[in-house]
């Protein structure tokens, strides 16, 4: 479903250049989840924004089901880490779901029911006339999600969509993401600093290596399909599992080369 051949990113300004990515080869099956972790300032955002067309690579491709993907695709959604950013805050939750149905076309009667079942289905019955500034940050987040999933995309990135909420809400959309996942069948690319959230989310985890970026180890998650937060994580495999990604992750912390490649 997705394939990234060779990826290569690099920032020029001026006085310099600077290599945020160097050789990213990977691919994701259709309906796999795979969670991406690395070192802070890996180039995990600058990954996921070449995936979704909103970045050009300097080099390499990056194919959606054999398309080459040169701007956004049509069957692609993106869920941010700044979810107040990316909801309009003078549109109802209603609107805000609806938005890109809209500018896809999709005749009313559909839209209206898509909305109404992504709402459901992320636990936000009731809240179609709120504004997202009436909302907790959990449950605005939960109306971004909603939004990605009523659009019905083949592929789902999500961009670090937790790391601004509190534990517990933390916990709750994890589960929330995999039951969502486990229904739809639809393909999701997550990327996350959180090492303990990625084993317990992803069927696959790429370790990312400090930047420039390279695919430094990849880990199949070999525990069961149904997974609780109690239980999953007191697994004795689970544990072996985050070892070996934290292991990963430090190696590469301890082995950063200069960014720099010109000046």
């Amino acid at each position: 479903m997705l394939e990234v051949s060779g990826l290569r990113k690099v920032y020029r300004s001026q006085r310099r250049e600077v290599e945020a990515i160097r050789d990213l080869t990977f691919t994701v099956d259709d309906g796999e989840l795979v969670c991406v972790v690395g070192p802070s300032g890996c180039g995990k955002t600058t990954l996921l924004r070449c995936v979704a067309g909103l970045l050009g690579p300097t080099g390499g491709a990056v194919r959606l089901a054999g398309n080459a993907v040169t701007g956004p695709p049509p069957g692609m959604a993106v869920v941010f880490q700044e979810y107040g950013r990316s909801l309009f805050p003078w549109l109802s939750v209603h609107d805000n779901v609806d938005l890109p149905l809209r500018q896809k076309r999709v005749p009313r009667p559909r839209r209206a029911a898509l909305v109404s079942e992504a709402l459901t289905a992320v636990g936000l019955d009731g809240t179609q006339q709120s504004n997202p500034w009436q909302l907790s940050g959990g449950m605005q987040q939960r109306v971004a999600i909603a939004r990605a999933v009523a659009y019905e995309p083949s592929v789902l990135l999500m961009d670090e969509p937790f790391a601004a909420v509190d534990a517990q809400t933390r916990a709750e959309l994890e589960d929330l993401v995999r039951a969502l996942w486990q229904r739809l069948g639809v393909t999701i690319l997550f990327v996350t600093h959180d090492i303990d959230e990625a084993v317990y989310l992803g069927q696959r985890v790429l370790v990312l290596s400090a930047s420039p970026t390279v695919v430094q180890d990849e880990l199949l998650v070999d525990l069961p399909a149904a997974r609780d937060q109690l239980h999953t994580r007191a697994d004795a495999r689970f544990t072996a599992l985050r070892a070996r990604v934290y292991e990963q992750i430090q190696a590469a912390k301890g082995a950063q080369p200069n960014t720099a490649i010109s000046s």
